[in-house]
This record gives C-alpha cells, structure tokens and sequence, in this order.
C-alpha cells in the first residue's frame, strides 16, 4: 500500500514555509488560518448546500483543464479538504503522484481521514503536506499539472503565489486556479452579493459559521479581474492565460501554460 503519512511539519531546506509565516501579517496567516481551521467540520457540507452540488462540475472543469494524465506527478494547491486531489488522482492513476498544499492542518487532518476511509486504490497515491502557497517546499520543473480550487483569491500575495505556480511546473504544463469571479457587469456582481446576503451567510450561520462566511463578500471585491488574472499570469512568466468565465460568471477559471 502506497505512504498515507500526511506532512503536517513544512519539509527542511531553504525553502521552508516556517519564516515566511512569521513575517507575513496576521490578516494573512493567523485570521485566514483560524477562519479555515474553523468551518473544516462543516466545509464539505456548506460546499453542497451552498452550490447546490454544482462546486462538483466546476472541480472537475478546473481538473480537466490542467490536461493531467496517467502517470502525472500534480500538485493540488491550497487542497482544503481534498476534492481537487481525488479527482487529480482519478485522472494520474495509481503510478501517478499527487500532492495536496494547504495552510490548515485541520483540513489536512480531514482530507486524509477521506483517504484512508476510501475504497479506490488510486487514492493512495496522495500525500499530504502543509504549508505556504507563496513559498513553497518543492524544487524547479517538478510538477506536470497544478490545481488551484478557491485558493489564490485568500493569499495575500497573488503575484507570488503565480510565480511559485509557475517555477514548479514544467515546460508547457497548465496551471488551473478555479474561484469566484469577480465580474465586471453590474447584475452578475450585485446578484452575487445578494447570495452572499441572503443565502450564503443565513445558511451557514444554522451551523454557527455567519461571520466566517460573511468574509466572502469584502474577499470578491478584494480581488482581481479575470483579465487581471491572464495578466497575473503573463507577469509571473506564463506563456500564455486564459480566464473562462463560468455558471453565468458567478465563478471563474484561469488556465495557465509555462
């Protein structure tokens, strides 16, 4: 049976996550670590009730986009509980390799609780590993595919992050990063704050999570466009970036070529 150790202390060398979290501010990693550590327990459930199932076909649009195969060693980045990674490894098979980044060991903790609880074989195939999307522990040219499921829009640094995507995959292959998009026609945006208002936060907060999610309007308004993303992606050395806009433009998908 292939490793189920999940790496919940940041490999050594010099590229360590450890440094990088005591210099970055507390809104970066200590608030944003608790807010995820916190709705952990109930994050899959909200993922259903709130999309109404749909979050599933969107993970499996970012997944196919990446062009992963058989045999392929990709990386899941800020992997929460771990949807992006199973599908990664349906699509790598068990001589393939995956790997899931994320910040909080809670999620960590519960994506590979849904790993050992699994039947499929392929599922072994993936290690755990925690630690900092902007500076992260692997070495240049190792990866054949990166996903990026509702991730990018809650690191600090974007422009950092991009560069760390793009050092770490290999020539020509895709970066997918699928989040929330935040539109530029006027319905779209004020129909996506009126779920947040009125669906998102009332629901969640049956599971005592209101201010948790509250967040989620100031994050979407805080973030960049999907042509300010495709540029994002050129900055950072990519050669080429396309955004898809998706589900009527309420979520967005960039795909990324080194």
């Amino acid at each position: 049976m292939a490793s189920l150790q999940l790496s919940l202390s940041v490999p050594s060398g010099p590229r360590t996550s450890i440094s990088r979290f005591r210099n970055r501010p507390v809104e970066c990693t200590n608030e944003r670590q608790a807010l995820f550590s916190r709705i952990a327990p109930v994050y899959d459930n909200l993922n259903d009730l709130l999309s109404l199932g749909q979050h599933r076909i969107w993970k499996r649009m970012a997944v196919s986009w990446t062009g992963a195969k058989m045999g392929d060693s990709v990386l899941d980045l800020c992997c929460g509980s771990g949807d992006l990674a199973f599908l990664l490894s349906e699509k790598v098979g068990r001589n393939g390799k995956v790997t899931g980044v994320d910040f909080s060991k809670e999620q960590l903790l519960i994506a590979s609780s849904r790993q050992q609880l699994s039947s499929k074989d392929c599922f072994q195939n993936i290690e755990w590993v925690e630690g900092d999307a902007t500076d992260l522990p692997f070495s240049d040219c190792n990866f054949d595919a990166i996903t990026m499921g509702y991730g990018l829009r809650n690191v600090i640094d974007k422009h950092k992050a991009m560069q760390e995507m793009y050092r770490i995959l290999k020539p020509g292959a895709k970066a997918s990063v699928l989040d929330f998009n935040k539109s530029s026609q006027v319905f779209v945006a004020s129909f996506q704050e009126w779920m947040i208002d009125n669906v998102v936060v009332p629901v969640a907060s049956a599971y005592g999570l209101a201010k948790e999610y509250e967040y989620l309007k100031s994050s979407i308004r805080d973030f960049v466009t999907g042509k300010e993303l495709e540029e994002l992606a050129l900055e950072a050395g990519f050669s080429a970036a396309k955004h898809y806009e998706i589900s009527g433009g309420l979520m967005g998908n960039l795909v990324a070529t080194r």
